[in-house]
């Protein structure tokens, strides 16, 4: 068993989710981000790839306080769970996802840094291990169902959502494209990494107008 998983992006028509320095840029709109938040706060568990961490480092959590004190209300606590897939255990120890906001999973392979997983651990962060050279994606989301993840929403980068295709571990993906153009052969993707076999067909859940840019909703 595994959980719901949705994947949430945003990118420029050209569908790229950043330029060539694969830094954080302002693609979304305020109407988007409000969205996002509340997708955040309807969901069990929040989960990105390490390269997200190591360019944008990001918090993860529910912005918007009604939306954590419903949460609350709900017998949740006020954030989601954060899950970071961290093949080699690469995330600095500073990161925001590492502060008390909320719970943080990180899921290493067996080749990663023994200390390192253990200053992790030091620093009561969650650290599971699933894998030989890359994480087990599969396992991981039996484990996160197996402790209550029902709804996952993963934000991200486009080589984990490359993989969780890949191994067709999702169910429906929100993308938000702002009216806009990154350009660069360089530049990352909403499903980077290598091309798949043969193209995969979606089914349109909606379109639409949105804020300033253009919602697309699909499932698998």
């Amino acid at each position: 068993m595994r959980p719901f998983v949705f994947v949430n992006v945003a990118a420029s028509l050209d569908g790229k989710i950043s330029d060539e320095s694969r830094k954080q840029l302002r693609i979304s709109c305020k109407k988007d981000f409000e969205r996002v938040d509340k997708l955040r706060a309807e969901s069990d568990a929040i989960m990105v790839g390490i390269g997200t961490i190591l360019v944008d480092n990001p918090s993860l959590t529910v912005k918007n306080p009604k939306l954590r004190e419903l949460r609350i209300k709900k017998g949740k606590d006020k954030n989601p769970i954060r899950v970071v897939v961290d093949s080699k255990c690469r995330i600095p120890l500073n990161a925001k996802i590492l502060d008390d906001e909320a719970k943080t999973i990180v899921a290493v392979s067996k080749q990663a840094d023994k200390s390192k997983i253990e200053e992790l651990r030091e620093k009561n962060v969650e650290v599971v291990v699933f894998g030989e050279k890359k994480v087990d994606l599969k396992s991981l989301l039996n484990y996160l169902y197996k402790f209550g993840t029902r709804k996952l929403m993963v934000e991200g980068g486009g080589t984990l959502i490359n993989s969780l295709v890949s191994e067709k571990l999702v169910d429906e993906i929100y993308i938000y494209y702002s009216i806009s153009l990154i350009g660069g052969k360089e530049s990352p993707t909403i499903v980077d990494g290598k091309s798949f076999i043969k193209p995969i067909k979606l089914k349109l859940i909606s379109l639409e107008k949105f804020g300033d840019g253009i919602l697309v909703k699909c499932k698998f």
